[in-house]
């Protein structure tokens, strides 16, 4: 492997897929050149175990106020509820799956730690929104801004706002923003009028994408009307059971 790596030219992969593909043309060469010898030892193997083995290490984390926790070097965040507990952790090579006691919560992605032992981070903006609406101004100093985005228009329209506004006024937008994307589940939408904006070349106005996203979803609510049936249907109801059985 270390060989293949030096002849490649360079340690990094576009994604996990890809990663995988090399390591199966590696061990696929390695296969095929001591194809004889593994034929002579397969008449010898034994049986293939009736269950499949474990293939993940199970650990256990503590959830900070910060609404996440480290793991080999990556920090992850879980929603606010779970600040405080103890969470078991199944760490497969690609995701972890999150357990409080026998109860499973979640599958997150596994996050890797960067170059020269800098932490990783694997971050969901709707875990901590409601934290940077308490604090706004946090959102300035975030290690992790960047990754807080879920889209590029998100980051553009903050580095937008930071140009032509106080840093206050700017990190309060934008967290109104994020919080706008997370409550009316508009990400997408959103994501597509900032692009606009920036198009156009303005900046969002808050005021007029609450208004236009907060009344769409107003109105996609259908009214339900529930009819009650009378007690005096119960009332009959029982009275028959009683003559039934009489």
């Amino acid at each position: 492997m270390r060989d293949a790596l030096l002849l490649r030219g360079t340690n990094d992969f576009d994604d996990l897929d890809s990663y995988r593909r090399f390591i199966d043309e590696i061990v696929g060469r390695i296969n095929a050149r001591n194809g004889k010898r593994i034929e002579a030892e397969r008449a010898l193997l034994q049986p293939l175990p009736a269950q499949r083995t474990c293939d993940y290490e199970e650990t256990r984390v503590y959830v900070t106020t910060t609404c996440g926790f480290v793991l080999r070097k990556v920090f992850y965040t879980v929603p606010s509820r779970l600040i405080g507990h103890h969470l078991r952790v199944r760490l497969y090579d690609d995701r972890l799956e999150l357990f409080l006691g026998s109860t499973a919560l979640m599958t997150l992605q596994r996050g890797r730690a960067g170059p020269k032992g800098k932490h990783g981070h694997v971050i969901n903006y709707r875990h901590v929104i409601h934290a940077l609406r308490r604090k706004p101004m946090a959102l300035l100093n975030l290690v992790y801004r960047d990754q807080i985005f879920p889209r590029e228009a998100f980051r553009l329209s903050f580095d937008r706002l930071l140009e032509q506004l106080p840093e206050r006024q700017a990190c309060r937008t934008m967290v109104e923003l994020l919080s706008l994307a997370h409550e009316h589940n508009c990400e997408a939408q959103l994501a597509q009028a900032l692009q606009q904006c920036l198009d156009d070349g303005q900046l969002p106005d808050l005021d007029a994408l609450c208004s236009r996203f907060e009344a769409r979803r107003t109105n996609s609510i259908p009214d339900v009307n529930v009819q009650l049936a009378p007690l005096s249907d119960y009332e009959a109801l029982l009275d028959m059971a009683t003559e039934v059985s009489a």
